[in-house]
């Protein structure tokens, strides 16, 4: 037989001749085999080695192949292992008493080596075919084990990614979009301090600080919230990045920390749109008592651009000249003005129309400047 088929067998029988003539027959037929007296001599065996086969006989000394049969039954451990019965008891009780017991079968002494050559074949066969279902079984069983250990990863790595998506979400409600964009990208090089020449749109609400001090907080945060839901769409969508809020103020970047082009023309077109949006907000909250105007300023030229804080706080900013002027423009334009520098004037006076203020003595700059305000854009017309 070849040496996939052989297997070892387990012969128990109280009779020495009985013994040799099936060790004979079975080592005959490729297997390997081990000889034991009687039931507890077979039990103490099948404690120690695992056996593809028993052979046992009924009639023993000390233990019986009856009382090893259901020794066999109550051991998990045995459960697959065939055991034939070869026996010189005939009676049909004792055949069905083993067969009861988990007997795979049961040949009379003497017995006919073909046929026992046969049974053997099958049981071991069966044995096989047993084992293995048991490891595709165990197979199917760890491979369902690594795939719910899979899952719960999975699952675990998903719940982070949404808690992460939803951290961005909230992000994003805090910070100017291209800014949570370039958190996400693993861009944060780009936040590192570094110069550019930007524009600054600085606004705020004329009458705002009389009006904080004398009106009911809620009336103060109804106020903020529509100015903030009508105007900070406008900052996106003209690509801004809304580097602060300062209650009823905002500090607006163009050209940093993404790149743009014509920063101080969108400048001035937010600027523009923003105060049209905040005279049309003024008319609602004129009618609830409250007289508030938009004022803003815008200016161009080179700062120092990037974040600021420390770890586990850090705000995006812009710092230099160019952020006080617009700041200053700001302050000093009226309600309803838009206020911008000698500079911002050169680059957008073909595109929009422009008033000149006079000279500007602003706070904080040693000498006065001229000033302008724009009313406008050339919408198709002649400039």
């Amino acid at each position: 037989m070849e040496d996939a088929r052989a297997a070892r067998v387990l012969v128990v029988d109280d009779d020495p001749l009985n013994r040799m003539m099936l060790t004979l027959g079975l080592e005959e037929q490729g297997h390997e085999v081990v000889q034991a007296e009687d039931g507890q001599a077979a039990l103490d065996l099948l404690e120690q080695e695992p056996f593809d086969l028993v052979i046992t006989d009924i009639e023993m000394p000390r233990l019986d192949g009856h009382a090893l049969l259901d020794r066999r039954r109550a051991a998990v451990r045995w459960s697959d292992t065939p055991f034939i019965v070869v026996s010189g008891v005939d009676e049909m009780e004792s055949v069905v008493r083993c067969i009861q017991r988990g007997a795979e079968d049961y040949l009379p002494k003497p017995f006919d080596p073909v046929l026992l050559a046969a049974r053997v074949g099958a049981s071991l066969e069966k044995k096989r075919l047993r084992d293995s279902e048991h490891a595709l079984l165990e197979t199917v069983s760890r491979m369902a084990k690594e795939l719910r250990e899979w899952n719960q990863q999975l699952e675990a790595r998903v719940e982070e990614k949404v808690r992460e998506v939803d951290r961005l979400g909230k992000l994003q409600r805090f910070v100017a979009p291209q800014l949570a964009d370039i958190l996400m990208s693993d861009r944060d090089g780009v936040l590192e301090s570094h110069r550019r020449e930007i524009a600054v749109l600085f606004c705020d609400l004329r009458g705002f600080t009389p009006f904080s001090e004398t009106a009911e907080p809620e009336d103060v945060m109804a106020v903020l919230r529509e100015l903030h839901e009508g105007v900070v769409p406008l900052v996106f969508a003209h690509e801004g990045t809304l580097a602060q809020f300062t209650g009823d103020g905002m500090m607006i970047i163009f050209n940093d920390p993404i790149p743009c082009t014509d920063p101080a023309v969108r400048a001035v077109d937010l600027g523009v749109a923003m105060i049209e949006r905040a005279r049309e907000l003024a008319e609602v909250w004129r009618k609830r008592g409250h007289v508030l105007e938009m004022g803003a300023g815008v200016a161009f030229g080179y700062a120092t651009c990037g974040r600021i804080g420390f770890e586990g706080r850090f705000e995006y900013t812009a710092i230099g000249p160019v952020v006080n002027l617009a700041a200053r423009l700001c302050g000093e334009a009226r309600g309803g003005q838009l206020l911008v520098n000698e500079r911002v004037r050169g680059v957008i006076e073909a595109t929009h129309r422009i008033e000149d203020a006079g000279e500007l003595s602003l706070k904080g700059i040693g000498r006065p400047l001229r000033g302008y305000v724009v009313t406008g854009t050339f919408t198709g017309e002649e400039p």
